[in-house]
């Protein structure tokens, strides 16, 4: 049993206000992903983006109220990691789980990282994309390593830039009406020539990428001030209000302009503005989504540093992965190893290739949430905590299960390669002699 002194020690220092986190979950899940997904959709569905879209919110909010009931419930850094070793009671399931989140999170940095480094950036420097990359990278891993309340204050300002964003497109769209040429017709037709359920369904994986990021707030449990009221609130807010502004983004993307112009578009929010006549420079829209991308680059990374960190104290990483800086509170060393592994990544894969794995390991780490849920339900604790009807978890793995029967074989391919790579990592901190800390171990955090 830690004693008081090492406990305090190694303890997060709690900086994590409600509007913070809030804002932290809004950031990371209005990511760069939006500036692009409007023509995706519409090549799937038609002009209807927004259904989709509202189909992923709905199966985001079934899964993020598991994690709603979970984190108020153990309010501890790992997040996933910790509700799979303290429902399945197995030291490889929960390494699997926490190593599919940190796999999901690192690969998305990296790839931010080359998007950050591309096209956009171009547009004021011409600069070799693997060094920007690298350079960013390193911003980001000081910027984390300074401390919590720093990297959130740096969120709370690129959140509102990104947010900004998004409402110049829905402006510029009431704008364009003002013409007379608006279609709002557009966004209540689907594709013709497909059938509307399987075009919806395949669309709807696409539209749950753009929520996904509101998991990584778990791991910031131990850094929350009153966590089980806080964390709640912030959560189901931050995803609606992000659903609204997909929805209206939608909806004016497809008012303004023709299905099949979105599609031609790498960048058809920028399209819709130019359109709308709305007067806003091209250059000032790039300036956005490299604000976007580095807003989601520090989020990802702030969570998978203590993602490493709660791994680490759970035994299941290197119990060096839990050392916490002195002055700073902020788990170094965790910051360290997530950056280098970027690092890796960055250099050795295409954006394309680092990008397509995220959303199929982290449907994975939702199952185990949803189920861990129903299992621990005869856990009881002392302390009140938010708590969700027995159906909402159901629900939630049997959209994960659908969304899972969406995804390619290639896709599946490379997953399976991560994961095989996990479970040998696993084995060699096993063989290394690594206890895991048993779920009873864990202590509890006030």
């Amino acid at each position: 049993m830690p004693t008081k002194s090492s406990q305090s020690g190694s303890a997060l220092k709690r900086a994590v206000t409600g509007p913070m986190l809030l804002l932290f979950i809004l950031g990371d899940v209005l990511g760069a992903g939006v500036y692009a997904l409007a023509g995706t959709i519409a090549g799937e569905v038609g002009g209807a983006i927004w259904l989709p879209l509202l189909i992923a919110l709905c199966f985001a909010l079934l899964t993020a109220g598991s994690y709603a009931e979970l984190v108020t419930k153990y309010p501890h850094a790992g997040a996933s990691a910790v509700f799979a070793g303290k429902a399945f009671r197995s030291p490889l399931i929960s390494f699997l789980v926490g190593f599919c989140m940190l796999a999901a999170g690192v690969t998305s940095a990296a790839g931010l990282s080359l998007a950050f480094a591309g096209d956009y950036l171009s547009a004021f420097v011409e600069v070799p994309p693997h060094g920007a990359a690298l350079v960013f990278l390193g911003v980001v891993a000081l910027l984390n390593a300074r401390g919590i309340k720093e990297s959130l204050s740096a969120n709370l300002v690129m959140t509102l830039i990104e947010i900004c964003g998004l409402l110049i497109v829905i402006f510029a769209a009431a704008w364009f009406f003002r013409t007379g040429e608006a279609d709002l017709g557009r966004a209540l037709t689907l594709k013709a020539g497909v059938n509307p359920a399987a075009a919806v369904l395949g669309a709807a994986l696409l539209a749950f990428y753009s929520f996904v990021g509101f998991e990584t707030s778990a791991n910031l449990a131990e850094e929350i001030r009153d966590v089980r009221k806080t964390y709640p609130r912030a959560l189901f807010g931050a995803l609606l209000i992000a659903g609204a502004i997909y929805m209206g983004v939608a909806i004016a993307a497809a008012a303004v302009m023709p299905v099949e112009q979105l599609l031609k578009s790498s960048a058809p929010l920028l399209e819709v503005v130019k359109v709308s006549g709305v007067g806003v420079s091209p250059r000032l829209f790039a300036i956005i989504a490299l604000i976007a991308v580095a807003n989601g680059a520090l989020l990802t990374m702030i969570m998978s540093s203590r993602l490493a960190y709660g791994m680490a104290r759970q035994g299941l990483l290197p119990s060096a992965m839990g050392h916490v800086l002195p002055r700073r509170r902020t788990p170094g060393m965790a910051i360290l190893v997530t950056s280098v592994v970027a690092v890796v990544l960055t250099l050795t894969g295409s954006l394309a290739t680092l990008a397509q794995t995220v959303v199929l390991l982290l449907l994975f780490v939702f199952i185990s949430t949803n189920v861990a849920v129903l299992v621990l339900r005869r856990d009881e604790v002392l302390t009140p905590h938010f708590r969700v009807p027995t159906w909402v978890p159901v629900l939630g793995i049997a959209s994960c299960l659908l969304l899972l029967s969406q995804q390619s074989l290639d896709t599946w391919l490379r997953a399976g390669i991560l994961i095989v790579i996990g479970a040998v990592f696993h084995a060699i901190a096993r063989a290394g002699g690594v206890r895991p800390i048993g779920a009873d171990d864990i202590e509890p955090i006030n």
